[in-house]
């Protein structure tokens, strides 16, 4: 545990506790000294994740990243591997649609050797051929066996539905047919473009000063480059609000996946509009998508709903899974609850449920080390300001009746919603059909 937990609900000099240390080689990084924990817990991103991949190359950013630990420098991967677990130092690499990131724990007393090997993880990777053909089959594999997984073809289906011709709508993980087409030299150019000391985010938690931090720092970025090489990537709004599709599969249960456009984070609403997800679906046994379709019907085990800002387009996401024959009655809920929501918002019993309860589960973002090496990161991509963590329960605090009233408006719209339900629903009118993957397609 981190004591400096704290800082999500204590008074606003905690602020203090987040140090901005600034390297002499121009890297800020973000800094929590707890000299009573005795892990040193790091979260670096850098922005750019599979957004980035080239058309026909799906899935590059998410194979680069198994790659970072699989030898580096003159070290190969066992080598690697071994030193890692002779000095108890856990580092892991992974990718999203917006990001790279790395994560790395320590003891204090082995701080030096692991920013070392950091370092050269970062910026020294062998991407070996067998190493890349190895996790290459491995991800192969895993898109194999989740390609009927009901979920996550509901999943894949949104997303290609949502964002039709941008990169958020292709596969992040990629598929069979394009990790095939990844050849070593798309690897290393993808490592030269996406990483560099421009677009680094870094967040440190534990026994370190701010002096020893900015050395270990500009080391382990040395090798970088610069300046990343980004391509630009267009905001938009989701797109399919008002149609359903079905993706015929013979199981039992039907998997849908619903939503609309979102705000983006730096939206002037956002916190209005993240109170109403809450009460509509965010909220779990306390929701109202959550009576409405299991406590007084018992038409699934659960149904939830959040915000997903991505960099360049914000949904509002939610998904249910229920028996074929209710299908339709779900959605049907579903879609009632979101226009009774837009059209007179939540009462205030619910606005003030709503706010005890997003201001007193605050503090469990920073329950760990890791975790508040997480926020410090996530605070940085999200432009929010050091001392957003000292301010966010206000910001919650002071949301009115009438600002969630204009934000469920604005968010919800007319109701209408992209649902995609994988299985053999029965109920849902108008939707578009089509057959589910054969298996011999994905060999």
């Amino acid at each position: 545990m981190v004591t400096a937990a704290a800082l999500a609900v204590s008074a606003p000099a905690r602020g203090a506790d987040i140090q901005r240390v600034t390297t002499p080689g121009g890297v800020e990084a973000w800094l929590v000294q707890e000299n009573a924990v005795p892990v040193v817990a790091v979260e670096i991103a850098f922005r750019g994740g599979s957004a980035q991949d080239p058309d026909g190359k799906e899935g590059l950013a998410s194979l680069m990243s198994t790659l970072f630990d699989e030898g580096a420098g003159e070290m190969s991967a066992s080598a690697f591997q071994q030193r890692l677990e002779e000095t108890a130092i856990e580092l892991s690499f992974s990718s999203n649609r917006d990001g790279l990131t790395a994560s790395l724990r320590t003891l204090p007393e082995n701080i030096d050797e692991a920013f070392r090997l950091l370092g050269l993880a970062m910026a020294k990777p062998r991407f070996d051929d067998d190493a890349i053909n190895r996790m290459r089959s491995q991800l192969s594999a895993q898109i194999r066996r989740n390609a009927l997984d009901p979920d996550d073809l509901a999943g894949r289906s949104f997303f290609a539905a949502a964002f039709p011709g941008h990169p958020y709508g292709r596969p992040s993980r990629g598929s069979v047919q394009s990790l095939a087409a990844i050849t070593r030299d798309d690897v290393v150019a993808a490592h030269k473009r996406l990483m560099a000391r421009d677009n680094v985010v870094i967040g440190v938690v534990g026994a370190i000063t701010p002096e020893r931090l900015k050395g270990l720092v500009d080391g382990a970025l040395a090798g970088l480059p610069d300046k990343a090489g980004l391509t630009e990537v267009p905001t938009v709004a989701p797109a399919g609000a008002g149609r359903a599709e079905v993706v015929e599969l013979d199981v039992p249960q039907t998997s849908i996946v619903f939503g609309r456009p979102g705000p983006l984070r730096d939206a002037d609403d956002f916190i209005p509009a993240y109170v109403v997800n809450h009460i509509l679906g965010g909220g779990s046994f306390s929701s109202r998508l959550f009576n409405e379709v299991r406590e007084k019907r018992g038409l699934a085990y659960s149904v939830y709903s959040y915000l997903q800002p991505f960099d360049h387009g914000g949904l509002l996401l939610g998904g249910v899974a229920t028996r074929n024959d209710r299908a339709g009655q779900s959605i049907d809920l579903i879609r009632a609850e979101f226009a009774r929501m837009a059209k007179d918002g939540p009462t205030q019993e619910e606005l003030d449920s709503a706010k005890r309860y997003l201001i007193g589960s605050y503090a469990l973002r920073f329950d760990t080390s890791s975790k508040v090496a997480n926020q410090l990161v996530q605070l940085q991509l999200d432009h929010l300001g050091i001392d957003y963590i000292t301010r966010r329960n206000d910001l919650v605090s002071a949301v009115t009746r009438d600002q969630v009233k204009a934000a469920a408006e604005k968010l919800l719209g007319d109701g209408s919603l992209l649902v995609v339900a994988v299985g053999k629903p029965a109920g849902l009118e108008g939707a578009e059909t089509r057959p589910a993957p054969r298996p011999e397609t994905l060999r």
